[in-house]
């Protein structure tokens, strides 16, 4: 090659991207928009978490009367028919407990009353009929701290299924009333995105179980499962 024509493909190689660079396709205008789905189904499991508090002089003694209750706890629910695989020991905690003196000018120092050891235990109940009786039952034998109660299903898949199915549709029926009010329809879907949420727990504490005058009373209703989709729809 002549050194006349270098300059000439020089320029020819820089100018080509930019050549193909305008030839390409402009993108179609797009919307986002985003849609809700629910669905209901009945729980079919109940969530239990049940504390037992016991106090003596010293921590050997707090614990071996922890390990008592607790033993006739779990006892009582393997004879109600809870599998050993849907009973978990939660946490242990060995706490002591001081008398705090009303003296403001620090020459007393706390004096260490007794000890405090609390033993609590995560328990799955499928037959949701006898969760009343076995909180109950609990209590009798000396659930008497914290404590809480979830209602929750174990497969929710076809309910979110489900909800998912109502959150696409109800984005495309915004897109769709959106676009008419532009002049413009929807075309093609570019990309959807989902979130999904499962009901919240239902606390309920153990001072709720004291007023039980026999099994508690139990309203298990429906669990609500909600999905949020995010759907790119091109316009044309």
């Amino acid at each position: 090659m002549t050194r006349a024509f270098l300059p000439l493909a020089l320029a020819a190689a820089v100018a080509m991207p930019t050549i193909a660079g305008a030839a390409e396709t402009p993108q179609p205008p797009r919307i986002i928009v985003s849609g809700e789905g629910e669905a209901t189904v009945a729980p079919d499991l109940a969530l239990l978490s049940l504390s037992v508090m016991r106090e003596a002089k010293t921590a050997r003694e707090a614990l071996n009367a922890n390990n008592d209750a607790m033993a006739a706890v779990i006892a009582a629910m393997k004879a109600a028919g809870i599998a050993e695989r849907d009973l978990q020991t939660a946490s242990i905690q060995i706490n002591p407990r001081y008398n705090y003196p009303n003296k403001t000018d620090g020459g007393e120092e706390p004096k260490l009353i007794a000890y405090q050891v609390t033993n609590t235990l995560s328990v799955r109940v499928r037959d949701i009929a006898k969760t009343g009786e076995i909180l109950d039952k609990a209590v009798s034998l000396g659930v008497n701290q914290g404590g809480g109660i979830s209602f929750t299903n174990e497969n929710p898949a076809t309910a979110i299924t489900e909800a998912r199915k109502k959150a696409v549709a109800d984005a495309l029926a915004k897109a769709k009333t959106l676009a008419e009010a532009a002049g413009v329809s929807v075309g093609k879907v570019v990309e959807i995105t989902d979130q999904n949420y499962a009901p919240p727990p239902m606390p309920m504490n153990a001072k709720a179980f004291d007023a039980a005058g026999a099994s508690v009373p139990m309203q298990a209703g429906e669990n609500a499962y909600k999905v949020v989709v995010n759907v790119t729809f091109e316009l044309k």
